[in-house]
């Protein structure tokens, strides 16, 4: 975009010139609440006065760590009250991988064409788009790629099936939901086999589909989640949660089955522990629904071929690529940021702050719909 911004409060970017920009992306699902929320740069502000590093992560007994995986696991299922803190969600994913193979003994990893995990070797090995995924062969063996929401596909997974790794909605494919009867049959044919679920949030979480975790939904649970992106409240952090007798077999033999440096940083867990608990006392997910319902009433145009939505996870269709970009471009013209997705380039995202007012999604579809008289 080439956009040089120099300040970020609550909706609104500006850029060096001192032009506006409202934010419709959120730093691709990071800043749930906005820009610096006070809450979170206040709890920055009072972690740096006590320490910065220490250790590597697990060694000393960080506060802010503990504080932050107590928080998180009181909103989770019972199963999942073990959390490893990561710097993202592509190490999350790696940890998750490692896990798997390691708790199940088996070597075969399985994933969903049309998903996105990350950039890392493991996680670009289960990545669902072949043309993002082969520029970078050869990645992991034993790994492949099922047919998403298909009852046909759950029959691969078998025996040698270590984990099956999908997004709970499709992110970059362009919000793609599955059906809630496929979500139930999935969990029910890893139960069969052994082999473990595991759920990618690390966009959908947080809220962004109306309910805390996008799994609820789904009247299911994975046996190991992955956070990221909203995770630390505009700082860098990842996480992979699951029971700890499960995870239990990471702390022998060898002692340190899974190392990081800076996952998990004290300044990190600080901001995601004061975003997470604004989160859910200023009962912004309650308006998500509401909010992503306007959106879809007002993006009513000739020019868009279908609107896809998952509360405020939204997908807004053009007839190709070409048109897509021209729109875009006419939105941050007019001061809105929108953006496109990896898999879909013929779709625009919207996936604003969850703290995003009526009159706001007013102000950004009127300039959509203006774009769209323009190019499409």
């Amino acid at each position: 975009m080439g956009l040089e911004i120099i300040r970020a409060e609550g909706m609104y970017l500006w850029d060096r010139s001192g032009k506006q920009y409202l934010d419709l992306i959120a730093g691709i699902g990071v800043c749930c609440l906005g820009h610096r929320p006070p809450r979170v740069v206040e709890a920055i502000r009072a972690q740096l006065d006590q320490y910065l590093h220490l250790m590597v992560y697990g060694e000393f007994i960080q506060t802010p760590q503990v504080q932050f995986a107590r928080l998180l696991t009181e909103q989770l299922p019972s199963p999942l009250q073990s959390v490893y803190f990561t710097n993202s969600g592509s190490e999350a994913i790696e940890g998750a991988m490692k896990l798997a193979k390691r708790h199940t003994g088996r070597q075969e990893i399985l994933a969903f064409r049309g998903g996105y995990h990350g950039s890392t070797q493991g996680a670009l090995s289960i990545l669902g788009d072949p043309r993002w995924r082969d520029a970078f062969g050869p990645l992991l063996p034993r790994v492949g790629h099922l047919e998403f929401n298909t009852m046909e596909s759950l029959g691969r997974i078998g025996s040698g099936t270590a984990c099956v790794v999908t997004e709970t909605i499709q992110a970059e494919a362009g919000v793609i939901a599955p059906d809630p009867e496929w979500m139930k049959a999935l969990r029910a044919r890893c139960d069969e086999t052994g082999a473990l679920l595991v759920l990618d949030e690390v966009q959908c979480g947080f809220g962004r589909n109306g309910s805390l975790w996008a799994f609820n939904s789904f009247g299911i649970v994975p046996d190991i989640l992955i956070l990221g992106k909203a995770l630390g409240g505009g700082m860098p952090l990842g996480a992979f949660i699951s029971d700890p007798k499960i995870m239990s077999c990471l702390s022998h033999d060898p002692v340190l089955g899974h190392i990081t440096t800076f996952g998990g940083h004290p300044v990190c867990c600080a901001a995601g522990l004061a975003a997470l608990e604004s989160l859910l006392e200023g009962k912004f997910i309650d308006s998500v629904q509401a909010r992503g319902a306007l959106f879809s009433r007002l993006l009513v145009h000739p020019g868009i071929r279908q609107v896809r939505r998952r509360g405020l996870m939204i997908a807004v269709e053009f007839a190709d690529p070409a048109i897509c970009r021209k729109v875009i471009a006419g939105c941050i013209q007019s001061g809105v940021l929108v953006d496109w997705f990896l898999f879909a380039p013929h779709c625009l995202r919207i996936a604003p702050p969850l703290i995003i007012r009526e009159e706001e999604v007013r102000q950004g579809c009127a300039v959509l719909l203006e774009a769209c008289e323009k190019f499409s």
